[in-house]
């Protein structure tokens, strides 16, 4: 990549066509998710190599729990194999790990690799991984409400830094870019609380076909944008 392009501080994935990509490659759809899993590793990186401060993946949605049995067995084995086979790597070269979205309902399994991986990696200052499981946009924005009304806010103390606050993870900043794959031109509830402002890019290529230089090119894209932020 061109070290001249300007660096978003936060970009968002919305991980789109691992089954789509399977089906077009004569494999299964757990080969497609499989792929998509290493694709979002080697994608993390470089953008981690590049000096992108936050990183965010839409990994699995609240919806995806409408998927075959068999495919959501797959995917909570997946994401466990995501924090055990590529944990170490990341911890090593200094990036925490925090997950968005609801606990309940998630396998004992996954639960465990999730807390392990936010545990180990919390001191950890190059950069952040936040991965969006279980997740919706909408429940997020539930979920800092009801925060807010047991806290006992007041209405005169309610404004938009309240709302900011009680997000999940409250740290991660707003999104600056979000890319999504496969052609679809929606952002599905992706972080609703957080990318109001943020720039828009779509491709039509499947994401197990994203590599590094469509990545460079998403960056060139971003960079010829004027952001006015309603200005």
């Amino acid at each position: 990549m061109s070290d001249s392009l300007g660096i978003p501080n936060h970009i968002g994935f919305i991980l789109d066509g691992n089954r789509r990509w399977a089906k077009a490659n004569g494999v299964s759809s757990n080969e497609g998710h499989r792929r998509g899993a290493e694709v979002f590793r080697d994608i993390s990186e470089a953008g981690f190599n590049k000096g992108i401060k936050y990183i965010t993946g839409y990994i699995f949605s609240t919806e995806n729990w409408t998927r075959s049995e068999h495919e959501v067995n797959f995917l909570m084995q997946l994401i466990s194999r995501i924090f055990t086979d590529y944990f170490e790597e990341l911890h090593k070269n200094g990036i925490k790990i925090v997950v968005l979205g609801r606990r309940n309902g998630l396998r004992a399994k996954v639960l465990k690799a999730i807390t392990n991986a936010e545990e180990v990696s919390r001191d950890n200052k190059k950069g952040t991984l936040a991965l969006c499981i279980n997740y919706s946009g909408q429940d997020e924005i539930v979920d800092a409400v009801k925060s807010i009304i047991a806290h006992k806010t007041t209405l005169e103390h309610i404004n938009r830094d309240t709302l900011a606050k009680a997000l999940y993870i409250p740290e991660i900043p707003p999104l600056d870019l979000i890319i999504r794959t496969s052609g679809e031109h929606r952002t599905s509830g992706f972080m609703l609380g957080r990318s109001d402002y943020a720039e828009l890019y779509f491709t039509e290529k499947y994401w197990p076909d994203f590599h590094t230089q469509d990545l460079e090119q998403a960056l060139i894209d971003y960079n010829n944008r004027l952001r006015r932020f309603g200005s």
